[in-house]
């Protein structure tokens, strides 16, 4: 590769990484828009926990650790600040009654709802603009880039 080359290049990861950080930016500002959407008092990172819980992706203190990578504590705090906003409730697990399960209220289920509802409808005005060909394109290179 020739010098030229290379700065071209190092040029594109440059931008690539500046692209990525505000891209970054973006979507914590759209969490803590959702979170306040959710509840006044919610932080991102509680608005983080209760959409894994009320997806069912996490349903757990265990699962939410691994699924957002953070600490117990962290966890701990959301889960319990969202049982105090009646958003999220613990139960019996339906398969061991000895072990817990977190499930959104009702309450929870309408307003994440709300708040994914105002997120899509933003992202998909902005990704509407491009090509089926370029969205696909988009998606590969980001599966690939997380993969």
């Amino acid at each position: 590769m020739s010098d030229a080359d290379e700065t071209a290049l190092d040029d594109a990861v440059h931008r690539v990484e500046h692209e990525l950080g505000r891209l970054f930016a973006r979507i914590r500002v759209s969490w803590r828009e959702a979170a306040l959407t959710v509840h006044p008092d919610l932080q991102p990172l509680g608005y983080q926990v209760l959409t894994s819980i009320a997806t069912g992706k996490a349903t757990s203190a265990g699962e939410i650790i691994e699924r957002l990578q953070t600490d117990k504590s962290a966890v701990s705090r959301q889960v319990r600040q969202l049982e105090q906003l009646g958003l999220v409730e613990s139960i019996p697990a339906p398969d061991d009654r000895r072990a817990r399960v977190l499930v959104a209220t009702p309450l929870a289920q309408q307003r994440v709802a709300l708040a994914r509802s105002r997120y899509e409808e933003r992202l998909g005005e902005r990704l509407r603009k491009w090509s089926t060909e370029d969205l696909d394109h988009f998606a590969d290179l980001l599966a690939e880039f997380g993969g």
